[in-house]
Order: C-alpha cells, then sequence, then structure tokens
C-alpha cells in the first residue's frame, strides 16, 4: 500500500458511477473473481461472513487472476465482478482498462505472502533443485551448450541433462497457464532468477529489457512444462497418480496437501510457513484482493466483509487464514492496511 499515493474520495461519488436502487434490485450478495491461490483464503473469509452477518455468502469464483482482472475491470454496475483476487500485483495495462471501463477508484488490499513451491510426489525422492536449474529445464531458449555466448532452442530432456546432480528422470512440469497470477510470478521470480546467473543474459537488462524479459520469462512449448488450467487441485492430483513429475503451486496447496506432495529445496532452502516468512525461501510472493469502491455502500455488505478479512481473527498470525497457509503481514504492515482499507483509500496507478 504504502508504494501508491493513496487518495481518500467522497462517498457522494457511489451515487454518480452507479445507481443504488437498480443494483440492490438486481443483485444482494457479494460477486469476487480471480486467483486460483487467493481463491481458498476468500473463501473461508466468505463463509464466515455470510453465518456472522446475516448477509448472504458471497459467490467466489476461480477465474484466475488475469480472468479475474478483466472481469473486474469491465465497468460498474451489477453485471460486473465487486472484488478480484489475485496472486501478483495489478498490471499497469490492466489498471488502464479499469480505468477505461469507468472503474476509477480501486482499493487494494496486500492481505499476505505466499510461496511458490516445485513439488513432486511423495512417492518420489525429493529434489533439491538452484533457480538456474529451473530456467535451464523449463525456458523456451537457453544458453548454448557450447559455452558460446548465444542462445538455442531448449535442449535439454532430462534433469540430468540439465545438472548432473539430479536424477536422469524426463523433465515433467504441470503448471498454470499464462492467464494465471501464479504463472506470472514464476516466470518472474523463478526463471527470471535463474535467467541472472548467465551475465550475457543479464547484460540485456539494461540494453533491451523487452529482449531481457522475453528470454527470461517465455516458458518452452514442446511438452516439458504442461499446462493444467487454473485448478490447482487437478496438479495435486496428476502429482499423486505420476511420481516423475513436479508441478508448479502455491504453498497454501502443498500444506493443505502435505499427505501427497512435498516441495522441493531451492537453493537449499525448503518452503515453509517460516522460510516465507522470513524471506530465506527464494520464490515468495504478495498477494492481493482488489475492491471495486463505486461497488462499497450499494452492493451490501462489502465494507463489512472487508472488515472480516482485515481482522486479527481472520489475517493474524494466528487466525484462520494462516492455518490454510497464508503468511501474515508483520504487525505494522497490517495495521496500516487494514486502516487504510477501511478507509476506503484508493490507489493511483503510480509505480505500476
Amino acid at each position: 500500500m504504502n508504494v501508491f499515493k493513496n487518495t481518500v474520495l467522497a462517498g457522494a461519488a457511489v451515487a454518480a458511477m452507479i445507481g443504488g436502487a437498480q443494483v440492490h434490485a438486481a443483485r444482494d450478495y457479494i460477486s469476487i473473481v480471480g486467483s486460483s491461490t487467493v481463491y481458498p483464503f476468500s473463501t473461508v473469509v466468505a463463509e464466515r461472513f455470510g453465518k456472522a452477518t446475516g448477509h448472504p455468502t458471497p459467490k467466489v469464483e476461480s477465474t484466475g487472476t488475469g480472468g479475474g482482472m478483466k472481469m473486474f475491470c469491465g465497468g460498474v454496475g451489477t453485471n460486473f465482478a465487486d472484488i478480484t483476487n489475485a496472486s501478483r500485483r495489478m498490471k499497469d495495462g490492466e489498471f488502464k482498462d479499469c480505468q477505461k471501463n469507468g472503474v476509477n477508484d480501486i482499493v487494494e488490499m496486500l492481505i499476505g505472502f505466499d510461496g511458490l513451491v516445485i513439488a513432486n510426489s511423495l512417492k518420489a525422492k525429493p529434489y533439491d533443485l538452484t533457480l538456474k536449474d529451473v530456467f535451464l529445464a523449463l525456458a523456451k531458449n537457453v544458453p548454448n551448450p557450447d559455452g558460446s555466448d548465444t542462445l538455442v532452442p531448449n535442449p535439454y530432456k532430462t534433469w540430468k541433462d540439465v545438472n548432473p546432480a539430479l536424477p536422469a528422470t524426463k523433465i515433467e512440469v504441470i503448471g498454470p497457464p499464462p492467464t494465471s497470477g501464479t504463472r506470472d510470478s514464476f516466470a518472474e521470480l523463478a526463471l527470471e532468477g535463474g535467467c541472472k546467473n548467465f551475465p550475457f543474459i543479464k547484460a540485456m537488462k539494461d540494453a533491451d529489457e523487452d529482449q531481457f524479459k522475453s528470454v527470461c520469462h517465455t516458458i518452452r512449448e514442446d511438452g516439458y512444462f504442461v499446462e493444467a488450467g487454473e485448478n490447482d487441485n487437478l496438479i495435486i492430483q496428476k502429482l499423486d497418480s505420476n511420481p516423475d513429475a513436479l508441478g508448479v503451486f502455491g504453498f497454501s496447496f502443498l500444506d493443505q496437501n502435505n499427505d501427497k506432495v512435498r516441495g522441493s529445496s531451492i537453493a537449499g532452502v525448503e518452503p515453509t510457513f517460516e522460510s516465507i516468512g522470513d524471506k530465506s525461501y527464494p520464490v515468495s510472493r504478495p498477494l492481493y484482493v482488489y475492491v471495486k469502491k463505486a461497488h462499497i455502500g450499494v452492493i451490501p455488505g462489502i465494507k463489512e466483509f472487508v472488515a472480516e478479512y482485515t481482522s486479527e481473527k481472520a489475517w493474524g498470525p494466528d487466525g484462520y487464514l494462516a492455518e490454510k497457509g497464508l503468511i501474515p503481514l508483520n504487525d505494522d504492515l497490517r495495521k496500516k492496511t487494514a486502516k487504510a482499507v477501511r478507509a476506503g483509500e484508493v490507489m493511483s496507478g503510480e509505480g505500476l
């Protein structure tokens, strides 16, 4: 929140943007879309909110971060979502789409942190990977194995080809599609992290940032990376039935399925609640919820839902979201964020 210039807008703007009577007549429940990673967190808040307040339980849909942003930014009114979950921060292009479609006032709520895991079945041996291993295994184009500063289509077929210390198992990684915030975060944190091990590629960032991102963020399309849609539970099922495969998803799903899968170590650090919280695990990310301010006070219960989400019993260190695998914000950031979002402070879009 503190990277934005926040502006508190008058509640009277709501009436100017959306007809209250029409909205009340058309829909009396909160509509939430977006990230499959944030989905279980928003779902449990929605269930508790519905039981405690008497408001209808919000409808939460897992559409993926990108899909959720399109639905959220489509416009103002009951045909459009009130809230979207995101496993990455809103992009500049998405913010501009919102503005173009009249979604001018957006409340950004940083809810906590998550780690991205590369997991496999408990039936198989654990992996100890580096970010360099991940990049070489999954990038579309990689440095030429002959040692020259050139790029070639990825030639690696097994993990042993990538790193002699790894098993001679065919590379097969099941992960999210391009519409997923998890996919965006994985490219930025894991692939780019490994990409920077090669000086000639790292130098591209200053010379041609678009080329650098193209090289570091583009995943191979030759069958070694398999897209599994927006359903992280499906990845868990596939790993359980195929011990040779690895899967990419958020830590919360690992935490909830530790009877079936384990997370690989990255640079010698295992993905745990503690290692993600203290940032020693190298592939961690912030999670967000975005609220359409024009719908607050019009669609019943949004203000109360936000208050529930930002309550200590929900997102605190001992809250029910931590039990679901959410890594909490520190005490000061939780207090600042709760105060800002409950006041309806909106994002300016600077810094996206």
